[in-house]
């Protein structure tokens, strides 16, 4: 990822990678490695995006319990955080490609951006893209602990049993909203 070190053990550390701090217009207004950034409820750049296999079900994973955001909940996107000094598109590519682990996926389709944010300290520009992917998938261990492609009806009928993550249920209702308009 950009703007990452390597830790003892040989794996990056993402709290060290180095995000782009923005305003609540998105406008550029410094960088800060991401725990940081967390820690003190630094605006930064996301990306979600939504997978949908040759069959049109959609990716749906449950996040490890080391994440540093929302560990163990489910979500229905891939995504995260975008890197000082890269775009959106790029990060959903690079984001879409490490959690799905595959490689040669087409550029992911950009839809619109939204400024998330709960009112505790989460908040973040968020561009939300899709994407079909036909290739096998075989998802990053560090970033997934659970998946399957579900059709809309299954997920529908899991919005309400599972725990998901505030932000990418926030995101499904804003692509729901802009789909039916």
């Amino acid at each position: 990822m950009v703007g990452m070190t390597d830790s003892a053990a040989g794996q990056a550390d993402p709290r060290e990678e180095i995000l782009t701090i923005v305003d609540e217009h998105d406008e550029v207004v410094g960088e800060a490695p991401r725990a940081e950034a967390y820690a003190r409820g630094l605006r930064h750049r996301c990306v979600f995006i939504e997978v949908r296999d040759a069959r049109g079900r959609l990716f749906v994973h449950r996040r490890t319990p080391t994440k540093l955001v929302f560990p163990s909940r489910y979500d229905m996107f891939v995504g995260g955080v975008v890197g000082a000094g890269e775009s959106y598109d790029d990060a959903a590519l690079r984001e879409a490609q490490e959690e799905l682990g595959v490689q040669g996926l087409p550029r992911p389709t950009p839809l619109f951006k939204f400024l998330y944010d709960d009112g505790a300290g989460h908040s973040w520009w968020s561009a939300l893209y899709e994407v079909r992917c036909d290739l096998p998938v075989d998802p990053q261990a560090e970033e997934v602990a659970w998946h399957d492609f579900v059709t809309d009806d299954e997920l529908e009928r899991r919005l309400g049993t599972w725990e998901w993550v505030p932000d990418g249920l926030d995101a499904y209702h804003r692509l729901r909203a802009f789909r039916a308009a």
